[in-house]
């Protein structure tokens, strides 16, 4: 995979780097903490070709332009009826009735900043789109807070591979693990979250 998208983003520039980070939203197994920093490194190892700051915003640009795959059909179709659809045909994307669960109930604690936050938060990133069109979240706040956690998320990225230069392969290696302990503890709270709800209406 590394090689298709070292080609892609050296054949096709800034377009490479806007599409990668769309097609990441569709095909989550395309890392977006590799594609970024290889960028950043390229800005970095060929300053004529590509600038940080162009792909920064082409990385931008597809990520904002990619969360509207799962928006629209979460905004349009019932939740029983997108939970089929991923039963029938989500393995060929790798996702599963449990991404989709997990992200609404990501989004019914923390309302409409979930979409900020949760695009900071690899597992959750890619999905969050789906209840906040579940939710009917207005277009104009999912543009913002899913521009502004891009925003983020891409700059970091870029960033660190601009730094690390040919180590950027470096940035999943160590985001990997950290992005399941976050991922984890999350869950540990969400669940301590429900626990104590349920502790207080039993009390009631």
């Amino acid at each position: 995979m590394l090689e298709w998208i070292i080609s892609i983003v050296n054949s096709l520039g800034y377009c490479g780097i806007a599409l990668l980070m769309f097609i990441e939203n569709l095909f989550p197994p395309i890392p977006s903490e590799l594609i970024m920093p290889l960028a950043g490194f390229t800005a970095r190892a060929t300053p004529d070709k590509l600038n940080i700051f162009g792909v920064f915003f082409a990385g931008l640009l597809g990520s904002v332009a990619g969360s509207f795959i799962w928006y629209y059909p979460g905004k349009f179709l019932s939740e029983r009826r997108l939970i089929t659809l991923v039963d029938q045909y989500g393995h060929w994307l790798t996702i599963s009735r449990q991404d989709i669960t997990k992200g609404k109930q990501w989004f019914d604690k923390q309302g409409n900043k979930a979409v900020l936050i949760g695009r900071l938060v690899p597992g959750i990133r890619t999905l969050i789109s789906v209840p906040a069109g579940m939710n009917n979240m207005h277009l104009l706040p999912f543009l913002f807070y899913t521009t502004l956690g891009s925003a983020a998320w891409v700059g970091l990225l870029t960033y660190l591979g601009y730094v690390l230069g040919s180590h950027y392969e470096l940035v999943e290696k160590y985001i990997a693990p950290v992005s399941k302990i976050v991922l984890a503890s999350l869950v540990l709270i969400f669940v301590g979250w429900l626990l104590n709800r349920q502790r207080k209406r039993t009390d009631i």
